[in-house]
């Protein structure tokens, strides 16, 4: 991988190198930590490998080539306990996959050359790794070997006394055994014990008992031992660990009990030490893979929510800042290149965040996918917050060079803020989560800080959108109708259908509080379905119990089509059913669609137009004005009347009205009558506004001035009394 071209600018060609086997090492622990089964934490391991990274490294380069150091580097594996053969698999593929691509330095060995090198250094490693796992194994057996024979021998000679029976069962327990005298100092241990501290036989007999204390000691245990020489207890028991001499770890299940003489008095101390390393170390290693993330290394979801717990319910009026991330078009990355990019990549933006992150009481985890979060806590976290968010955006500016391109990392974060012990971990993820898609909402590449008032408004925005499917099966839904009046006379030419929700928390809501929400979930289309079922069905009602006729023809009824289902294939189909199976004529149906629908529509999207007016339905464009249009293109839109946004009649409330509202009214009217079509506007709100839009030439208005939206039966009392008077 390339460094930023900013970086190799300011870097010696020395620097870059080492950065890259650094990163080479790194890679290399990930691979095999797993598998190792020592005390060392993932950075120790890396901090070992960094050397033998080094070494591969330059035998890649060495002229003339030379294999035998990766033997050497096998070895070592073996050394540092790596001997699971999963730790020698994961490293060959580590060797395989990324040594030559980070360590090759564009020298004049071709792409061939290296790769026949990295082979052979392959070879080297395993044989050398098969080698020295061999005469370990042979030494250990010998060594085994030995002391079978010498306790086999030991036990024969005991049998003919007490103190040589003791001292088999002393040597020849599978447990470590040490008596020390009451002042600490160690008098006698057995082989067992021996072997748990590395076999050196004057690493434990010249020590005291206090000289092994250690910095994981429960706070209990000494005190407890303090009792015990005392004689104020006779025995304990705990989890102990202890330095060996090379410095590594031991943990012991500790049993320490008082020898008392004939009289009672206390004379020695008796430790029976139980080797649980290797068990510890498992559990370790399950308590790391259930709590990190494996592509990253990162803390995972499980471990995040507990240092989030853990912050959230501090006393001491603590606070914390949460920033939640989520790249932007990280699909497109598995999409375009594949998912083992999309790894890399998550890889290179997880240690470009744990960059950003390394204060006291900061942390990042993945989430899982590509969100990651970002904690941190303190007393000024209102401040570190944004300086953390701000530092991620930063970090991810630099491209990541990936498949031999590079990749620009666009982040949407929400942040959280506030004082420990007010809200839950769900409550604040929650938050966050709705704050990123605000910020995701708003472009991308920024953050936004959480905003009550947003996160309510999104809640019930998320509850409305589940409750939907089941509101329309209940008949949640009814439509109110507001009239459609000639100017010229003032009689009801129609109505318009607008469809309500009577929620049951909410009350009745409107359609702007629904309906975006229905044209996402796909709702819309059944929805649509059922208010163009009712609306018809209720026109067909008006011309049964009335004769249902206006000046000029029948009571007409205009329903709204969704963007959504004007591209639905059965949008014709549906509209023939619904019209056959009530009765009502094509012509006194409506079908309103909004301009922005039909910006730069095709034949194709067109054509179910054409077919319905071809049927003798009218299409109205709706909210005329608004979508910045071709006026050309209404030549070829399948429509019969346009319907003018309510923006303007605004200018017309008052007198005297606006002139350039007045001109841009009757340029428009002018030109619709031109093509033959008819001309309604919205909005109409005072008896002067109508009066102006009459004399423009306008044919039919709506608005409060006529009637609000209401019951169908208002509709025929509406058109007998003619509406208003013009």
């Amino acid at each position: 991988m390339r460094l930023p071209a900013q970086a190799e600018g300011s870097a010696t060609r020395s620097e870059v190198a080492e950065d890259r086997v650094v990163r080479f090492a790194r890679i290399w622990s990930r691979a095999i930590f797993p598998a190792t089964a020592t005390s060392l934490t993932r950075q120790e391991l890396e901090d070992h490998l960094l050397p033998q990274a080094r070494v591969l490294s330059e035998a890649l380069h060495a002229r003339p080539f030379d294999a035998s150091p990766a033997q050497r580097v096998g070895a070592y594996l073996v050394e540092t306990h790596c001997t699971d053969p999963e730790a020698l698999s994961g490293t060959l593929g580590v060797i395989e996959a990324y040594l030559v691509l980070y360590c090759s330095d564009g020298g004049t060995e071709s792409a061939e050359e290296y790769r026949a090198r990295c082979a052979r250094l392959q070879h080297g490693l395993a044989a050398g790794f098969a080698r020295a796992l061999r005469e370990r194994t042979l030494s250990e057996q010998e060594a085994i070997a030995r002391s079978a024979l010498t306790a086999r021998s030991d036990a024969q000679v005991a049998l003919h006394a007490s103190e040589e029976r003791f001292r088999a069962v002393f040597e020849g327990a599978a447990v470590g055994i040490g008596i020390a005298d009451l002042d600490g100092n160690v008098l006698e241990v057995n082989e067992a014990l021996l072997r748990m501290f590395g076999g050196m036989d004057g690493h434990v007999r010249s020590r005291n008992v206090a000289e092994w204390g250690h910095p994981e000691d429960a706070p209990n245990v000494w005190k407890m031992y303090g009792e015990l020489v005392r004689g104020e207890r006779d025995h304990y028991r705990v989890e102990k660990p202890y330095y060996r001499h090379d410095g590594t770890v031991l943990w012991t299940n500790l049993t320490v009990s008082l020898l008392r003489d004939a009289d009672g008095k206390p004379q020695y101390q008796l430790a029976l030490m139980e080797d649980t390393t290797e068990r510890r170390l498992l559990n370790l290693r399950l308590r790391y893979e259930a709590t990190h993330d494996a592509l990253t290394g990162l803390p995972n979801r499980t471990l995040f929510f507990e240092r989030l717990e853990k912050a959230l319910s501090a006393k001491d009026g603590s606070r914390f800042g949460l920033c939640y991330l989520d790249l932007d078009g990280f699909k497109a990355v598995n999409d375009s290149l594949g998912h083992s990019a999309g790894d890399r990549l998550l890889v290179e933006v997880a240690d470009r965040l744990q960059a950003c992150a390394t204060a006291a009481g900061e942390m990042v985890a993945r989430l899982g996918g590509d969100e990651f979060v970002a904690l941190t806590t303190g007393p000024n976290t209102e401040e570190e917050v944004t300086e953390l968010a701000v530092r991620i955006l930063t970090a991810l500016s630099t491209p990541i060079r990936l498949e031999g391109r590079e990749l620009t990392v666009r982040g949407s974060i929400g942040i959280v803020e506030g004082p420990a012990g007010e809200r839950t971990p769900a409550e604040v993820l929650r938050s966050a989560d709705i704050t990123m898609y605000r910020a995701k909402g708003a472009g991308g590449n920024r953050f936004e800080i959480a905003d009550a008032e947003a996160d309510a408004r999104a809640i019930t925005r998320h509850g409305l959108t589940n409750a939907l499917p089941a509101a329309l099966e209940r008949g949640e839904f009814f439509i109110e109708y507001q009239p459609l009046v000639h100017l010229h006379d003032g009689s009801v030419h129609g109505a318009e259908a607008l469809v309500r929700w009577s929620h049951p928390q909410y009350g009745v809501l409107g359609p702007d509080r629904f309906i975006p929400l229905a044209e996402r979930t796909g709702l819309i289309v059944p929805l649509g379905r059922w208010v163009l079922e009712e609306s018809v069905r209720q026109a067909r009602e008006w011309q049964r119990q009335h004769g249902g006729r206006a000046a000029g023809g029948p009571l007409r009824v205009n329903v709204n089509l969704s963007p959504t289902q004007l591209h639905h294939p059965g949008l014709v189909a549906d509209t023939l059913r619904v019209l056959e199976s009530s009765g009502l004529e094509p012509g006194a149906l409506c079908l309103e669609v909004t301009e922005s629908a039909l910006i730069g529509a095709d034949d194709e999207l067109l054509e179910p137009l054409r077919r319905l007016a071809a049927m003798g339905v009218d299409i109205a464009l709706d909210d005329f004005g608004t979508g910045y249009s071709n006026l050309a293109n209404l030549r070829r839109l399948p429509v019969s009347v346009l319907k003018l946004d309510r923006s303007f009649t605004r200018g017309m409330q008052q007198q005297p009205a606006d002139p350039v509202d007045v001109k841009i009214v009757e340029g428009i009217v002018a030109l619709a009558h031109s093509l033959e079509l008819a001309v309604t506007v919205e909005g109409v709100e005072t008896g002067a506004q109508a009066r102006q839009l009459r004399e423009l030439g306008c044919d039919t208005a709506q608005g409060w001035y006529y009637a609000r939206p209401g019951a169908p039966d208002r509709i025929h009392a509406l058109s007998l009394s003619d509406a208003v008077t013009p």
